[in-house]
């Protein structure tokens, strides 16, 4: 199968990760370097402040982790689980409208990957900004991932 018919990281979340698709999430970007996913203003997910609710925000930020990390370690899949260890956000500013969460990795690949060779079980952080669509943070979020490795 050729890369072209293969279904990118956005695709895969969308397609595996049921709350990407409740929330309708759309991975604008999804590299190993950056993932950029946006959640559209919709009145459904509304906190009683009228934008966004900060478990929508939360699963946002998540899930931009979730395709840095796939598109990072995808092909490590064969041999270690992804897992986020844990997480703490901070709600900055109040968010309205629709909503852009940018990830990038706190580590090398190259080094979490050797601490996988090494038979380690690697941890890493995944900096997350969310973002309205004048450019204010509105959120940061860090999510510490492990690999864990197949027995």
């Amino acid at each position: 199968m050729s890369s072209e018919t293969l279904p990118s990281i956005g695709e895969m979340m969308a397609a595996s990760v049921p709350m990407a698709r409740t929330l309708n999430l759309e991975f604008a970007e999804t590299t190993a370097e950056r993932a950029v996913v946006r959640m559209p203003d919709q009145p459904d997910f509304h906190n009683h402040v009228g934008g966004p609710h900060a478990g929508a925000m939360f699963t946002l930020a998540e899930s931009a982790s979730g395709a840095i990390v796939m598109a990072a370690f995808g092909d490590q899949l064969g041999r270690a689980v992804p897992l986020a260890v844990r997480a703490e956000i901070g709600y900055k500013k109040l968010a309205m409208g629709p909503v852009t969460a940018t990830a990038e990795l706190g580590r090398p690949v190259a080094d979490i990957v050797a601490e996988l060779d090494a038979g380690e079980r690697p941890e890493f952080p995944v900096n997350i900004a969310i973002t309205r669509e004048d450019g204010a943070v509105t959120g940061e979020m860090s999510i510490v991932w492990t690999l864990r490795p197949n027995k």
